[in-house]
C-alpha cells in the first residue's frame, strides 16, 4: 500500500506551528541557526507560532552549557519562540505511555536479535551484494512461528513499517519524493533499556505540538518516510515537510563544527548586529527577487515557503560584512552608540554625550561595530600616531601654521563652520592647500591619516586635546 501525503489534499489547519529542534551537543552555527530562522519566519509571516525543542537523548553529548548557547544565540538575533523550551528527557512517561499503546495495537514488537547476531546478518547481506538490514526475524505475521526467546537478551521494540508500496511526500523544497517501502526496514524505536529513539520521539513530539510544518535540514529527508509511516500507524496526518539545501563554508565543505564554523555569538562579539545577520542568513537558501538588504519586518511580510532555493548555499564572510556595514548605515546613532559604548567599556574606556554624534560621523566607512568603536576610542584615549605618519607628514615646513592653528583654535567658537573658517584662515595665511595641513592635524590629534572632513572631526574633540595635540608637533 502507498502512504501519499499531500498537504493540499489536507484541510489546512487555522494556525500554523512550527519548531526548532536542535541537539544541545555543542555550540550553535550558522547551519544550524538557518534551520531556526525560516520555521521562525515562516511562523511569524503567518501569525502562527514557534514553538523550541531540545532534543536531549544523547545523554553522553549533551550539556546544560550548550542549551544556554543555543536560547543566547536565538535570543541575540531576535528568534523568539512562543513555546518551550520543551526538552525530550523530560518527557520519557509519554514516549514510553506512546510505545505501550502501539504495541497493544500491533504496530510494534519486541526483537530479540543480539547485536552479534544483527552484525553477522549484514556481514553475509553485504558479502551477497545485498543491502544491510534487518530481515524481519522477529516480525509477527500470520501463521508465522517466531524463534524461542533467547535467554539473556534484553529486547528492543521495532516499528512495524508497512509492506509494498510507497511513502510519498510534496515536500516544499525538493517537489514529489517517493520512497519505496521495501526500503525501509522495521525500525527500532526503544533500545533494550526502554529509551526511545530519535524517529519515534520526534512524530510523538510533532504530533502532541500540533505542528503543522518541519522546516529542516535536507540531512533529514531519509528520516521522513520512516517518520510518516509512524504518523500514520498512530492515525495522525503528518505535517508540511520542506528539507533545506545544506549550507557549506567558504571552502565548499558541509559547514560544520569540524570544518571550522564559528558559533553565532561570536559574530556578535566580533560586531555584526543582528538584523544585518538576520538579513544575511535568510538569502542564504530563500529569496525576494533582487533585493539584498532588507529590514527584519520586511522579510517576515515577503516570506514564504515557495521561494526555498533548491541548492546548496555557500557562506561568503566578505559579502557578510558587506551586508552588516549596510546595515550600520541605517542602524540609528543611538544604537551603534549603546554598541559601541558597550565596547569601548571593556577596554576600560568610558564616554559621554558625544558618542552618537561620532557614530553618526564614522558609520559610514565601518563594516563591524568594532570597527566604529576603533574609530570612537581615539575621542576618548591618547593618539597613537605610527613614527613612520609622522616623519611623513609633520614637517617643519608644517609646523608654523600647526602653532598659528593651535592659536587660532583657541579662541574660536567650537562648532564646524568656525573651526572650517579658522582652518580656512591659515592655509591663506600661510600659503597652504588643504592636504599639506589637514594631513599633519589628522595624524596628531586622531592617530589616523583618513577621516571624514577635517572640520566636523575636530568639532567632536575637546578644544583643549586637539590644541594640546596640535602643539606637540
Amino acid at each position: 500500500m502507498t502512504v501519499a501525503f499531500f498537504p493540499s489534499d489536507m484541510n489546512a489547519p487555522l494556525r500554523t506551528r512550527t519548531r526548532f529542534a536542535p541537539s544541545p551537543t555543542g555550540f550553535i552555527h550558522l547551519g544550524n541557526i538557518r534551520s531556526a530562522l525560516y520555521p521562525w519566519a515562516f511562523a511569524r509571516s503567518t501569525g502562527g507560532d514557534f514553538i523550541l525543542r531540545i532534543e536531549d537523548t544523547d545523554l553522553e553529548r549533551s550539556s546544560q552549557a550548550a542549551v544556554d548557547v543555543i536560547i543566547e544565540g536565538m535570543a541575540w538575533l531576535g528568534l523568539d519562540h512562543d513555546e518551550g523550551p520543551f526538552y525530550q528527557m523530560q518527557r520519557m512517561d509519554r514516549y514510553k505511555a506512546v510505545l505501550a499503546e502501539m504495541v497493544a495495537s500491533g504496530h510494534v514488537y519486541l526483537c530479540y536479535m543480539s547485536m552479534a547476531e544483527l552484525d553477522a546478518l549484514r556481514e553475509r547481506q553485504t558479502a551477497a551484494k545485498e543491502k544491510p538490514r534487518y530481515d524481519g526475524t522477529w516480525r509477527p505475521a500470520p501463521g508465522k512461528v517466531l524463534p524461542a526467546i533467547p535467554e539473556g537478551v534484553q529486547p528492543v521494540l521495532r516499528f512495524k513499517n508497512p509492506q509494498g508500496g510507497s511513502v510519498v511526500w510534496d515536500d516544499k523544497v525538493k517537489g514529489r519524493i517517493e520512497i519505496s517501502n521495501d526500503e525501509l526496514d522495521d525500525l527500532v524505536i526503544a533500545r533494550p533499556d526502554g529509551t526511545p529513539t530519535y524517529n519515534f520521539c520526534v512524530v510523538v513530539d510533532d504530533m502532541d505540538m500540533d505542528i503543522t510544518h518541519v522546516i529542516r535540514g535536507d540531512d533529514h529527508v531519509n528520516n521522513t518516510p520512516r517518520q510518516i509511516n509512524i504518523f500514520k500507524a498512530l492515525g495522525k496526518e503528518p505535517p508540511v515537510y520542506a528539507h533545506l539545501p545544506t549550507v557549506l563554508n567558504e571552502q565548499g565543505e558541509k559547514m560544520s563544527k569540524r570544518n571550522g564554523a564559528k558559533p553565532v555569538t561570536q559574530y556578535r562579539d566580533e560586531g555584526y548586529l543582528p538584523d544585518a545577520m538576520v538579513n544575511y542568513l535568510a538569502r542564504l537558501g530563500w529569496s525576494h527577487g533582487d533585493d539584498e538588504i532588507f529590514s527584519r519586518s520586511q522579510f517576515i511580510e515577503w516570506f514564504n515557503l515557495d521561494h526555498l532555493g533548491k541548492s546548496a548555499a555557500q557562506f561568503d564572510e566578505a559579502k557578510l560584512r558587506w551586508v552588516n556595514a549596510q546595515h550600520i548605515k541605517i542602524t540609528a546613532d543611538d544604537v551603534l552608540a549603546n554598541l559601541v559604548a558597550a565596547n569601548l567599556q571593556k577596554r576600560a574606556i568610558a564616554t559621554d554625550e558625544r558618542l552618537p554624534r561620532i557614530c553618526a560621523l564614522f558609520k559610514d566607512r565601518c563594516d563591524t561595530t568594532l570597527a566604529l568603536a576603533d574609530w570612537a576610542a581615539v575621542f576618548y584615549a591618547e593618539a597613537q600616531p605610527l613614527p613612520a605618519d609622522i616623519a611623513q607628514h609633520v614637517t617643519d615646513a608644517v609646523k608654523p601654521a600647526l602653532a598659528l592653528l593651535a592659536d587660532k583654535l583657541a579662541i574660536c567658537t567650537w562648532d564646524k563652520a568656525s573651526i572650517a573658517a579658522v582652518i580656512k584662515e591659515v592655509l591663506t595665511v600661510c600659503g597652504l592647500k588643504m592636504p599639506h595641513l589637514a594631513m599633519p592635524v589628522r595624524v596628531l590629534v586622531v592617530g589616523n591619516t583618513h577621516t571624514p572632513s577635517l572640520d566636523a572631526v575636530l568639532e567632536l574633540f575637546n578644544r583643549e586635546k586637539v590644541i594640546s595635540r596640535l602643539k606637540t608637533a
